[in-house]
């Protein structure tokens, strides 16, 4: 699944080498692996299961903000925050420190931690996180799926298993996505330019199908593909911050956001320049603040 002039890009040994007359011995290595993000741009949930999975049809894309793994040898996981972002020019701003890094889990909850016991390997990880928590973007699947790749392991079952997002990021670029997730078929790249907004606050996305399933026995579901996100009506029910930050976008561009997933981000489609915000690298509703970010979408990996 991993075509060799992507991979070289994705994956990275850093590190001294050997000295005079010492042959390198890779397993002592450090390896770098990219962890893009990914953008839901059209959902459809289709059903529950007796085990609690939901059924899914759904577009995705990978885009090129991405979390970094240093993969060595070892045991442990070490998160840090990413030290830049993209702004709403492109350009790389300093980040405050623990910004990204904030809430994400070190222990045996974390998807890395996870995905390095369903493969039955031990390394020690340092997370450099640039995708917010919390924010419908895969953070999490994308770091899960940089361990799997790693260890050369294209299982979607064993993929699915650590998450619903996780066998997409395992290949990434742009796919179709149906089941449980475990479904992935490709679909041709499309080169294409997002703005997003990173409401200052994240989702709980097991809250939001359980809104969705509450919605479901209610009978107030919104007509079938009124939003392009079954997800909108039930996040906006958990949390109704997120219409504050719909309209602050809507207002801003004069279109209509669409939700990433469970949320928290919302986007339009184009660069900020299309929409006169190249110079604004957030939104202001009263005291709170919302940063805006340029995504681009890249090929499978």
């Amino acid at each position: 699944m991993v075509g060799t002039d992507r991979a070289d890009r994705l994956m990275t040994r850093v590190g001294p080498g050997p000295a005079a007359g010492e042959v390198a011995d890779e397993r002592s290595e450090t390896v770098e692996i990219s962890a893009p993000a990914k953008l839901t741009l059209s959902l459809r949930v289709t059903g529950a299961r007796p085990d609690g999975y939901h059924e899914i049809e759904s577009e995705m894309v990978t885009l090129d903000l991405a979390d970094t793994l240093f993969i060595g040898p070892g045991n442990g996981l070490i998160i840090e925050p990413g030290t830049t972002w993209s702004d709403s020019r492109g350009r790389g701003v300093s980040e405050g420190p623990g910004t990204e890094a904030a809430g994400v889990p070190a222990g045996t909850d974390n998807l890395v931690v996870r995905a390095l016991e369903a493969v039955g390997r031990s390394a020690r990880v340092r997370l450099t996180k640039r995708i917010p928590v919390g924010a419908g973007l895969g953070g999490g699947s994308a770091d899960a799926a940089a361990i799997l790749r790693w260890a050369g392991c294209t299982d979607l079952g064993v993929a699915a298993g650590l998450g619903a997002d996780v066998p997409f990021c395992v290949g990434g670029g742009r796919a179709r996505v149906t089941g449980i997730g475990e479904s992935v078929r490709g679909l041709t790249h499309q080169a294409r330019e997002f703005t997003l907004l990173l409401p200052p606050f994240g989702m709980d996305t097991g809250a939001v199908y359980r809104a969705w399933d509450a919605m479901l026995r209610a009978g107030s579901l919104p007509a079938e593909g009124s939003s392009g996100n079954d997800l909108e009506a039930p996040a906006l029910s958990v949390e109704p911050r997120l219409a504050v930050w719909r309209q602050a976008l809507a207002a801003a561009t004069g279109v209509e956001p669409h939700l990433a997933g469970s949320g928290s981000t919302w986007f339009v489609d184009g660069g900020p320049e299309t929409y006169g915000l190249e110079d604004r690298p957030s939104l202001q509703v009263g005291k709170a603040s919302a940063r805006l970010l340029r995504a681009r979408t890249v090929p499978a990996i």
